[in-house]
């Protein structure tokens, strides 16, 4: 299905472009969401005269992005938790423990913000995570994990 990208997606396209995506992915996420419309001729002409909107739109949420990543530059943020003799965890550390621990501190942080590369954290140690912002703002954050 050809769609028009009324906003930046990561891996999809940029802002105006016209890709081709699995119709499923369309009808269930791009176009409810509002981040895609349907490449039809008459939204083709719609999207051209919105274009400078959507851009002014795009820019502003790059600019707060920006805004709140000041507030994580260098953070790391200690989670206590309960854990072996070994270092391993009762449990796991998981995407909301850190965004809950990270807004803590004062720097409003969303769950699905959160990037685990190597997923859960399941063991006593410092971790690498980032928090994407924006799709073009990523901050790394780094997360020290104690036993209790």
């Amino acid at each position: 299905m050809n769609v028009i990208l009324l906003e930046r997606m990561g891996s999809v396209g940029d802002l105006g472009d016209e890709v081709t995506v699995k119709a499923g992915f369309a009808r269930n996420y791009l176009i409810p969401q509002g981040k895609a419309v349907r490449a039809t001729r008459d939204n083709r002409a719609e999207f051209e005269t919105r274009r400078a909107e959507l851009q002014r739109a795009a820019d502003d949420r790059l600019n707060q992005a920006k805004g709140r990543s000041a507030q994580l530059e260098d953070l790391t943020v200690t989670l206590v938790v309960k854990a072996g003799e070994e270092g391993k965890l009762y449990g796991s550390v998981g995407t909301q423990d850190i965004a809950d621990a990270i807004t803590a501190t004062g720097a409003a942080v969303e769950r699905a913000e959160i990037r685990m590369p190597d997923g859960v954290i399941r063991s006593t140690g410092e971790f690498a995570v980032d928090v994407q912002l924006h799709t073009d703002l990523t901050i790394p954050v780094t997360v020290a994990v104690v036993a209790e």
